[in-house]
């Protein structure tokens, strides 16, 4: 039987990459979108600085982008392991 990574190891292999994606989601979205003109549903200004609005959006992409790797995961995840251990042993290599 293969050795389990520590869940450090497994954890930063899916947030480290999803982290570099997210900065550069952020530097692709905010080279065309000015967040100081953005504004709500219902019109109104955003009344967030611009630092606070790309602080807030990276944490949506870094969260977005990491999520789709835990899915990717899951999804090539040994069906054994999952049948035997449920959504924890999609993390088992």
């Amino acid at each position: 039987m293969q050795a389990t990574r520590p869940i450090r190891q497994r954890a930063l292999t899916i947030l480290w990459p999803a982290f570099l994606m997210a900065g550069v989601l952020e530097m692709l979205v905010f080279s065309m979108v000015d967040p100081g003109q953005l504004h709500w549903f219902g019109g109104e200004a955003l009344e967030f600085s611009p630092a606070a609005v790309y602080t807030a959006a990276f944490f949506v992409f870094w969260g977005v982008v990491a999520a789709a790797g835990v899915i990717t995961r899951l999804l090539d995840g040994d069906p054994e392991d999952i049948n035997r251990e449920g959504f924890s042993g999609a993390f088992r290599r």
